[in-house]
């Protein structure tokens, strides 16, 4: 559960700590970051943009690389209860048809868990044991000294000065903190120009079965979770300004064939009154670490969700920072935020080249292009897809060793 707590309230018992230290936005990323802190003894300071929780999110498919996280902060059980597992991929030909169906628990089970859970789910679960957080608060101002780094607050219109060891931003791809830090420094975004809407529909028979239909000029996702399957319909960004109901009857027009789940949630998508919509884009930061502050998340790397890795990688890397962060002093902050960058960076880019190629290949609007995926679909298993994250999976981070080489070159 997240605890709204004042700002002087957390920086009271984040002075008494060897490092004081700022996490700078309470998603996914920041979260897991300050929960593994302070499993650990320590007190960061959490602060959020949003006067609240915000949006409840969406679906995420997590895979196995945050298990360790889960362990160390002791929700492992309750993450298992809160999600469900994900045991096969159904893809679907442009004209609805299902072309094959992978076995996801085959590829994958080797490694650890692979599971479908709803992202106020997940937050709730990394916040079991309680997460003081400071909402309706950003930054203004950074200034790094000798003796650390002043951050100027914002919060209910007043204004407020706090010195830190470390400051960490996850306040997500759009990240406005990010950009006092880099110096004009330009940001790498790919755009797909497509959007789509999110919503949720009904449980069903299959909910071990995730599916996708890569269309002409729109795609279909069906994500179960528990309880619930998760919905995304999207295409170009130009197409999708008819709304949800137009948009969707158009997607009738271009099927062929279809299957009970695929009417129940392109119903769902246009009974939803407010659905969300997403825009498609990705980021990628020059650097992560800048001097006392580094960059954690989708403020770091903001994936696009094609590979359904970003959320994974955003835990797994703020395990990463974290157990880095346990061999920390205030002298040895900058070159551990250093060694981190080197040793996690190439992963998450990694994992994002993944996701940056399978949008090039979802994302088409010609019925030719999309007649020969098919062709290739039937061919190319979904464990050749994702043959990249596989390699991720079967070489986890040491991050102890990491921080122990770092500090043997100080």
């Amino acid at each position: 559960m997240l605890k709204a707590t004042t700002i002087h309230q957390q920086y009271e018992q984040a002075r008494k700590d060897n490092i004081r230290v700022l996490i700078v936005g309470a998603g996914v990323a920041g979260i897991t970051a300050a929960q593994m802190l302070r499993r650990d003894g320590r007190h960061p300071v959490l602060i959020e943009r949003n006067k609240d929780e915000g949006h409840p999110g969406y679906m995420l498919a997590l895979m196995p690389m945050v298990d360790q996280a889960l362990e160390d902060l002791g929700v492992r059980e309750h993450y298992r209860q809160n999600s469900i597992p994900l045991g096969r991929y159904g893809f679907h030909a442009h004209t609805g048809r299902m072309l094959r169906v992978d076995s996801m628990s085959s590829i994958l089970n080797r490694f650890g868990d692979y599971r479908g859970i709803a992202r106020g789910k997940l937050i709730e679960t990394l916040t079991s044991a309680g997460c003081h957080v400071s909402f309706n608060t950003t930054v203004t101002g950074l200034s790094e000294s000798s003796t650390g780094t002043t951050v100027t607050f914002e919060t209910g219109g007043e204004s407020y000065q706090f010195e830190f060891d470390l400051v960490i931003i996850a306040d997500g791809i759009h990240s406005s903190t990010r950009d006092l830090v880099l110096d004009g420094s330009t940001v790498d975004v790919v755009d797909t120009n497509w959007g789509g809407w999110v919503v949720w529909a009904p449980e069903d028979t299959n909910m071990d079965l995730g599916e996708e239909l890569w269309g002409a000029g729109f795609f279909l996702g069906v994500y179960p979770v528990k309880g619930e399957l998760g919905v995304f319909l999207g295409g170009p960004r130009a197409d999708t300004k008819v709304g949800p109901t137009s948009f969707v009857a158009d997607v009738r027009r271009k099927l062929t064939t279809t299957s009970p789940r695929l009417e129940s949630t392109l119903k769902a998508i246009t009974r939803e009154t407010e659905p969300y919509y997403w825009s498609l884009k990705d980021c990628r930061a020059p650097t992560w670490a800048i001097g006392r502050t580094v960059l954690l998340g989708d403020a770091a790397a903001g994936f696009l969700p094609t590979a359904g890795i970003g959320a994974g990688m955003a835990m797994e890397s703020a395990w990463v920072l974290t157990r880095i962060l346990r061999h920390a002093q205030r002298d040895t902050v900058v070159s551990l935020l250093q060694a981190y960058e080197k040793a996690q960076r190439p992963r998450v880019e990694a994992a994002q080249n993944t996701s940056r190629r399978l949008a090039g290949l979802m994302f088409h609007r010609s019925g030719t292009l999309a007649a020969l995926r098919d062709v290739m679909m039937r061919i190319v298993s979904i464990e050749t897809a994702i043959k990249p994250i596989q390699k991720l999976l079967a070489n986890q981070p040491n991050p102890d060793r990491v921080a122990k080489d770092a500090l043997k070159r100080i």
